[in-house]
C-alpha cells in the first residue's frame, strides 16, 4: 500500500528530515552555510535535483532490470547534476564561485541516491516527486536557519550579499543585526557548523519528546469524586 501524502509531506519536512533524522548530506551542510545565501542557493539546487532524480527513478522503474538499477539512477542523477550546475555556471555565476565544488558534489549525497533507491523506484511518479520536493524543502530549511544562525553570530548580519541569488535589486536587502559587530569567528568555521546543528536538533527532539507525550485530562466529575 502507497504511503499517503499527508506521511511524505511530513517526513520530508520534520519526520524524517534529511538533515535532522538521516544526517545525510553533512559535508555540504556543514560547508556552505555560512550565510543565510548560500544556504539557499545550496538547499535550492539539492531539492531540484531531489526533485527531478526521483521523478525520473519512479518513470522507469519498471523498465530497467535489478541488476542495473544502481548504476542507472547515479545516471540519472549525475545528469541532473549536471544541468544544475552549469545553468547556475551560466545565470548565477557569482554564487556559483562561492559554492564552488559542493554543487557538482551533490551527486555524491547519500540522500538522493537513498531516496531514489528506497522509496521513488518502489512508488508511484506522483508520490515520488512529492518525496524529492519535500525533502528538499526540508533539507533547505535546515542550510537557510544554520546559516542564518551562524551569519548572525558570526557577522552580525542577515542576507548579505543576497545580490549574488537575486541581482542588483537585492543589495539594499542585506539586515545589519548589531553596528561594528567585531565578529564571532567559531560561528564561521567549520566547528561552529557541528555546534549549530547539534543545538538545533536538541531543539527538534525536545518539540518531537513534548508532542509525543499523552495529554492527560481528568474531567470536573472525575476531579470532585476524587476529592471525595
Amino acid at each position: 500500500m502507497f504511503k499517503r501524502y499527508s506521511g511524505i509531506t511530513g517526513d520530508g519536512l520534520w519526520h524524517n528530515n534529511i538533515g535532522f533524522v538521516q544526517l545525510l548530506g553533512l559535508c555540504p551542510l556543514l560547508a556552505v552555510s555560512s550565510t543565510v545565501i548560500n544556504g539557499l542557493g545550496l538547499g535550492l539546487a539539492t531539492t531540484l535535483i531531489l526533485f527531478a532524480s526521483n521523478l525520473s527513478v519512479s518513470a522507469i522503474r519498471n523498465l530497467v532490470r535489478q541488476e542495473i538499477r544502481i548504476p542507472a539512477f547515479m545516471l540519472i542523477i549525475a545528469s541532473f547534476v549536471t544541468a544544475i550546475d552549469l545553468a547556475m555556471n551560466a545565470w548565477l555565476y557569482d554564487l556559483h564561485k562561492v559554492l564552488g565544488i559542493f554543487i557538482p558534489l551533490i551527486v555524491t549525497n547519500c540522500a538522493i541516491l537513498g531516496r531514489a533507491e528506497a522509496f521513488a523506484s518502489r512508488t508511484t511518479i506522483d508520490r515520488a516527486a512529492l518525496d524529492g520536493l519535500m525533502m528538499g524543502i526540508g533539507f533547505t530549511l535546515v542550510l537557510v536557519l544554520l546559516g542564518g544562525m551562524r551569519e548572525a553570530l558570526g557577522q552580525g548580519t542577515l542576507f548579505a550579499d543576497a545580490h549574488l541569488m537575486f541581482g542588483p535589486v537585492a543589495e539594499s536587502w542585506k539586515i545589519v543585526l548589531i553596528e561594528q559587530y567585531r565578529g564571532f569567528l567559531l560561528a564561521i568555521l567549520p566547528p561552529g557548523a557541528f555546534i549549530g546543528l547539534g543545538l538545533m536538533i536538541v531543539v527538534k527532539n525536545i518539540i518531537d519528546d513534548k508532542l509525543a507525550r499523552p495529554v492527560v485530562s481528568i474531567s470536573v466529575g472525575e476531579l470532585s469524586k476524587e476529592n471525595a
